[in-house]
């Protein structure tokens, strides 16, 4: 296993205790607004806290970019330059399922060499699944090998979705065409563990709109080593700066990229 990879499963398990902990008791978890029906806890913060101390103590040099706490110059970064190594850190994905009791929500830590992500952890405490992926080297549940499902026909396809709730619109209009063509659509309410899913084969397929790179970069990387495609809505590679992907097996991702256009 890659040493930065071993020490980012370290700094998602150290994060996972501290969530698990908080949700025996979430009566005491102090919940904020960030904007509309978006919350954050101290829980976000202590666990991205946590991560950087143990990303920072062990490479003090690299870069960070976290939901909650923004950039992070590294050590002679300058403004808009681009880090050598960043890390991306979303502590909490489903904050909003977490201060519900509802469990479904995942740790997501990825390394990034020079804009592209080489690393990857995404970690569910509550069920103590770890997903990780190193670039060229496969992706893996709690060390067992995973790979995109096989599914080939679109109207058997089940999929996971982060769109807009309204069909109103133009914007609107290409979802639904998306999504009233498949077997069945899910809003998990973490973007993390839908790539995992669709990275390990329980969800055929995902698409999101006006997403942060926090929410994409690690289970990116999970679902091309698993084998899958990851593009934007016109099947290019700049899902990253647009927040808009589509990741799939291969199969089905030229067939949902069809949908969206259409």
């Amino acid at each position: 296993m890659h040493p930065m990879l071993n020490t980012a499963i370290k700094a998602a398990r150290r994060a996972g205790t501290i969530i698990n902990r908080a949700s025996l008791d979430l009566e005491r978890v102090q919940v904020s607004r960030k904007g509309p029906k978006d919350y954050v806890t101290e829980v976000d913060h202590a666990a991205e806290e946590a991560i950087i101390e143990i990303l920072h103590t062990a490479y003090p040099g690299h870069g960070f970019l976290g939901e909650e706490t923004g950039l992070r110059l590294a050590q002679g970064q300058g403004e808009g330059e681009q880090a050598e190594f960043q890390w991306i850190i979303d502590p909490l994905d489903g904050t909003t399922n977490f201060i519900h009791g509802v469990p479904i929500y995942a740790v997501s830590i990825a390394l990034a060499h020079r804009g592209q992500v080489t690393q990857a952890v995404v970690y569910d405490p509550s069920r103590n699944e770890l997903f990780t992926a190193s670039r060229g080297g496969g992706a893996f549940l709690n060390d067992r090998r995973v790979r995109v499902s096989g599914q080939m026909r679109y109207h058997d396809a089940l999929l996971g979705a982060h769109v807009p709730r309204s069909a109103s619109g133009s914007t609107g209009t290409r979802f639904e065409n998306l999504l009233s063509e498949c077997a069945a659509a899910r809003r998990l309410g973490s973007t993390v563990l839908d790539l995992a899913y669709v990275a390990a084969g329980r969800l055929d397929g995902f698409c999101g709109y006006k997403l942060k790179p926090w929410d994409m970069a690690a289970g990116s990387l999970l679902v091309v080593e698993a084998g899958g495609l990851v593009g934007d809505f016109e099947g290019e590679q700049s899902w990253m700066n647009t927040g808009s992907v589509v990741a799939a097996a291969p199969k089905l991702f030229p067939q949902m990229l069809g949908h969206l256009q259409n």
